[in-house]
């Protein structure tokens, strides 16, 4: 992305942009990902049971899915069927029917799951970053796209975005990728486990599986406008004044204050 003017102090409209982009990210967190987060909290017994090692096994999940689902995110939407099959509400109807499918066979299946789920999410996420501009075959982008599963998930109690990645400039290859993801894939990993949560119950599982992909697809989407939103005033704005106005605003909403 080109820069247009790194040090230009914030004015009033890039001001507005950062108000309506905290706005978006608490809209993220609405009813339907409160009501998952509870339907996990029902279930989340079934998994405090299970061996340690079962938790062992959604981390690594979580890190083979990053690792992995980003390029088959990419072939997927190629060519006149997956361009046709790439908008928001596509990833969420194909979220919805995989996490169902998942669901089937309660954890077991829903684990098997988790590597189509991170490949819709990605999918999702790298439309929105074309439509900031962004190339996808650019190895920043896609470290770009892999910071935003490092925004938690709503009731997670941390701040969304993790804007401490914006200064990082990383050209990612090799280990810095696999530094990256292992920077991100705990925090991942505690939503999957949620997901996971919700789908503990053979059968019924589908119906949460449905109902967490579903949210899931939609909140990271918006969470990418967000991150690619942040970073794009990053490029025309001082880098650093964006980041602590984001900042102010979002601890502003979050005391309910008006933004000054």
């Amino acid at each position: 992305m080109k820069l247009i003017n790194p040090d230009r102090p914030l004015d009033a409209a890039g001001r507005a942009e950062i108000v309506a982009l905290v706005e978006r990210q608490r809209a993220a967190s609405g009813l339907l990902m409160t009501a998952i987060n509870y339907m996990g909290g029902q279930v989340e017994d079934a998994l405090k049971v299970l061996p340690k090692g079962f938790r062992d096994q959604i981390d690594a999940a979580a890190r083979a899915a990053l690792a992995q689902s980003y390029g088959l995110a990419q072939k997927s939407r190629q060519g006149g069927l997956g361009r046709a099959t790439a908008s928001e509400r596509v990833n969420r109807v194909l979220g919805t029917i995989s996490g169902a499918l998942g669901g089937l066979g309660g954890i077991g299946t829903a684990l098997a799951e988790l590597p189509v789920a991170t490949t819709l999410i990605f999918r999702a996420v790298q439309g929105v970053a074309e439509a900031h501009g962004e190339d996808l075959s650019d190895p920043e982008i896609r470290a770009q796209c892999l910071m935003v599963f490092g925004a938690g998930g709503p009731g997670s109690g941390d701040d969304g975005i993790d804007t401490s990645f914006f200064g990082a400039r990383l050209g990612i290859t090799g280990p810095a990728l696999n530094s990256l993801i292992a920077r991100v894939a705990p925090r991942f990993a505690a939503v999957l486990s949620q997901k996971l949560a919700a789908q503990a119950v053979p059968i019924l599982g589908a119906a949460a599986g449905a109902g967490t992909n579903y949210a899931f697809v939609g909140y990271y989407t918006e969470m990418a406008h967000v991150h690619f939103g942040l970073r794009r005033l990053t490029q025309s704005y001082d880098e650093a004044g964006v980041i602590e106005e984001f900042h102010r605003v979002l601890g502003q909403k979050r005391l309910g204050k008006k933004s000054a």
